[in-house]
């Protein structure tokens, strides 16, 4: 093939251009009251989203997790093997050299086809050396290389994307693990403090049984409301360790090895800057890994399309070969060869077509599965957004409801202290009481869930991609 007839096949690649799939997005989120915002004037830290609950404990855990965690680990090893198949991929678009050395002793038949009939073929015993240097290059006419290459680009950028989405999973499930183990320390406490209750009216009941003002009913009715709450409490203890050991495997530590002092300091929810929806596109990596599947498809259809053009490969040799090694470095031993190859599919019964097929159903495939990440990322926000307001109100709520526990409690122990009241209403005041308190503590740990599951929602970070490398974040 003349240099003038591959200049005029330059350029004629036939790998789809790649346009990201468009979605119709809403313009704001549905936010209900009391749900609050943050804005840019608000003082946040301007850490990774964990930092802004401002607790030095739970930060500590992060960056252990972040360090230590197997399945991180993975994903990083993933990463590298994506990187380094884009090198691969990469390298077809150079041309290639190698060396190759053959020595070897051969016979030649006696009895083999004859080249000439006047002439008799004899046996021959031989020594053969070859050296040589063996080049070759693909002339990517169609696009084929380009698009492996493109391919390969893409799934490397999607497994650094799943990489950053592992890193925001395992904080998100690091921090949920984390804040119920804290509201399990706080609904603890709540039992404490009721039982230190339900015993002191326990030793009333009993003492005013002594003097007769009380049947054994009344100390056996107290005893069971408080072997009860003991119940409850050893249930609580074992859902407590149930979440310790989850934050010690997702840390990289064995569970035996590791423990958490409880801890019932209360815990404010920070303020989240929600911004549009649109947002979520650039925040959110699963989308991000989503939409470079979607281009890898693209090219692997470029390669499919091109399989159906020539293949051309330029090539050549030069070495020496001679019977003896001595004289392998002599001019007559010199060999070389120059040329190029075509193949062009003619019939293959139909397995290109069905490879185009394949390639054109898995590229439609990855743009209805980056569609469903999009609709889920965005029923999730408005799940976290809806929740946040709801549980802010339930939380007011259930400090009311606690306050007015207590009022009856007091009221009812004060009754029956005085002899008006039997003790069946301060035991139905002090089951109301711990009722209620167990349920404040849960809204305060859930809260807390529904702000990680916001954060994770969103993408994790309050920044975009590209304000946090304006940043240098």
């Amino acid at each position: 093939m003349s240099l003038a007839l591959v200049a005029m096949f330059a350029g004629c690649a036939v790998t789809p251009v790649y346009t990201p799939p468009r979605l119709e997005m809403p313009a704001n989120w549905k936010v209900e009251a009391p749900f609050r915002e943050a804005t840019p004037a608000d003082d946040l830290p301007k850490g990774p989203w964990w930092q802004r609950f401002r607790d030095a404990r739970l930060n500590g855990l992060v960056e252990k997790a972040l360090a230590d965690n197997a399945t991180l680990a993975v994903a990083g090893a993933r990463l590298l093997q994506a990187r380094a198949t884009v090198d691969a991929a990469g390298a077809a678009q150079y041309p290639q050299l190698a060396a190759a050395i053959r020595e070897q002793r051969l016979r030649i038949s006696a009895n083999r086809p004859l080249t000439n009939y006047n002439a008799a073929n004899f046996r021959t015993t031989q020594a053969d050396h070859v050296g040589q240097l063996v080049a070759s290059y693909e002339l990517d006419l169609f696009g084929r290389v380009r698009s492996v290459v493109e391919g390969a680009i893409a799934v490397s950028e999607q497994s650094a994307a799943d990489l950053e989405n592992t890193r925001l999973v395992l904080t998100a499930d690091l921090a949920t693990a984390y804040f119920n183990l804290r509201a399990t320390d706080i609904e603890l406490d709540v039992l404490r403090q009721a039982l230190a209750l339900q015993r002191k009216t326990l030793g009333v009941v009993t003492t005013r049984r002594e003097l007769g003002a009380a049947s054994g009913v009344e100390v056996a009715q107290q005893q069971a409301l408080v072997d009860s709450t003991l119940t409850q409490f050893d249930l609580l203890q074992r859902q407590r360790a149930l979440f310790q050991n989850a934050i010690a495997t997702l840390t990289g530590t064995p569970a035996p090895l590791f423990t958490l002092a409880p801890d019932v300091t209360l815990i404010a929810p920070p303020a989240i800057p929600i911004g549009v929806p649109s947002d979520i596109l650039e925040r959110r990596p699963d989308i991000a890994a989503a939409e470079r599947a979607v281009a890898a498809a693209n090219a692997q259809v470029g390669v499919a399309v091109a399989s159906f053009y020539p293949s051309i490969t330029l090539g050549g040799a030069y070495g020496a070969q001679t019977r003896t090694i001595e004289r392998l470095l002599e001019s007559p031993s010199v060999i070389w060869s120059l040329g190029a190859s075509l193949l062009q599919p003619i019939f293959d019964g139909g397995r290109l077509k069905a490879n185009e097929a394949f390639a054109k159903a898995g590229y439609q495939a990855t743009v209805e599965n980056y569609r469903r990440v999009v609709l889920v990322a965005m029923q999730e926000v408005e799940d976290g957004i809806l929740g946040l307001a709801a549980l802010e109100n339930a939380s007011a709520q259930a400090q009311v409801a606690v306050a007015s526990a207590r009022r009856v409690f007091e009221m009812a122990t004060a009754r029956y202290e005085g002899g008006v009241a039997n003790s069946l209403e301060v035991i139905t005041a002090q089951q109301s009481l711990l009722t209620a308190e167990r349920l404040a503590a849960q809204v305060v740990g859930q809260r807390l869930l529904s702000t990680v599951f916001l954060v994770k929602a969103l993408g994790g970070d309050w920044e975009a991609p590209a304000a946090r490398a304006a940043s240098g974040g």
